[in-house]
């Protein structure tokens, strides 16, 4: 890279820090629990709006994996979910109604909060329907692989985006508070994706699956990006420039490759698509707050009238994280 690319990045990032720092104002503290964080504590971050029934076991199995302490934005929620949170022990609250489009889709929000309570620690930021699988995760806590991570030199940790989905129809069997949603959406494709690499963050950029597959089959390129780096030991320099996609320091993103094999990888299990997505799916398309004019969710609420179901004869049922390292979705590198 070139001295003006190198310059123009820094400016860049530059650029998304003060952003942050000024979005500042359109949180609202609900619950401060911050003073409880211990220095070596594992912190997640998270943006939510009415997702009050996904977030009991969210919270656990989250907790189980061996996360300290939760950040939450909530945005104007109307289910209760906000009072949820608050009373959660472990967990701090801020709150906005401002518009998540206008805070680059929830990102100047967690970029502010990354920066000032973050430093220094092991941070992973999902969404709420997001579950992170990583190698040997049956039996190592996080804390293990971030350990290995750390010892390693290594800052940032990738992890594949996996559309899951029920076999039939999307919205058949009800999703309760608690239950594990992959119980229900425990179907995923095992091929169909595409990677290129970004020239300039050096990222790869992965698309495919059930959402290529279905809603974007006349036009693939416009698919969501499945490419994530939601693992990151964090410094206050940092920033997400494009959700969890890439980030800068551009050097964080270089997450797949290394010099004489690969490195450790994991996956996301995307749960979505339950049968509380047609609603939500409906509510986002009114509320016009998401990507390119809410694209996404045009394609989605159209196909979905027609045809609720994203299972075929080539998808295949979720087993545990060997399987996807046998599918070549995500790998344990040179972590033995």
């Amino acid at each position: 890279m070139g001295v003006f690319q190198s310059y123009r990045l820094r400016l860049q990032r530059k650029r998304w820090r003060i952003r942050a720092i000024r979005k500042r104002g359109e949180l609202k503290r609900v619950a401060d629990r911050t003073s409880q964080i211990r220095p070596d504590d594992l912190l997640l971050f998270c943006t939510q709006r009415n997702e009050g029934v996904r977030l009991p076991y969210f919270l656990d199995y989250y907790r189980e994996m061996g996360i300290g302490h939760f950040f939450f934005v909530d945005n104007d929620s109307t289910d209760g979910s906000a009072e949820y949170l608050a009373e959660q022990p472990d967990v701090s609250v801020w709150s906005t109604r401002a518009g998540y489009k206008r805070a680059r889709f929830g990102m100047d929000w967690l970029n502010y909060l990354l920066m000032k309570y973050a430093h220094g620690h092991w941070a992973l930021t999902v969404d709420p329907d997001e579950f992170l699988v990583y190698p040997f995760c049956d039996t190592r806590p996080l804390r293990a692989l971030t350990d290995w991570l750390d010892a390693s030199s290594i800052k940032s940790f990738s992890a594949m985006l996996l559309d899951m989905y029920p076999k039939g129809r999307i919205d058949e069997q009800p999703y309760y508070a608690g239950q594990n949603p992959i119980e229900i959406a425990s179907w995923f494709d095992s091929g169909n994706y595409t990677m290129s690499r970004n020239p300039l963050f050096t990222n790869l950029w992965i698309q495919g699956g059930p959402r290529a597959r279905m809603f974007f089959k006349d036009t693939p390129d416009k698919a969501p990006a499945l490419n994530k780096v939601p693992l990151v030991k964090w410094d206050k320099r940092y920033a997400y420039v494009s959700s969890t996609h890439m980030l800068l320091p551009r050097g964080l993103n270089q997450v797949y490759d290394e010099w004489g094999g690969e490195k450790a990888s994991g996956a996301l299990l995307h749960t979505k698509f339950i049968d509380t997505f047609g609603a939500k799916a409906e509510e986002e398309l009114v509320r016009g707050q998401h990507y390119a004019g809410s694209v996404e969710y045009i394609a989605y609420a159209q196909e979905l009238r027609e045809n609720p179901q994203l299972w075929c004869k080539w998808s295949e049922r979720y087993i545990n994280w060997r399987q996807l390292e046998i599918l070549g979705l995500m790998s344990k590198g040179n972590w033995a």
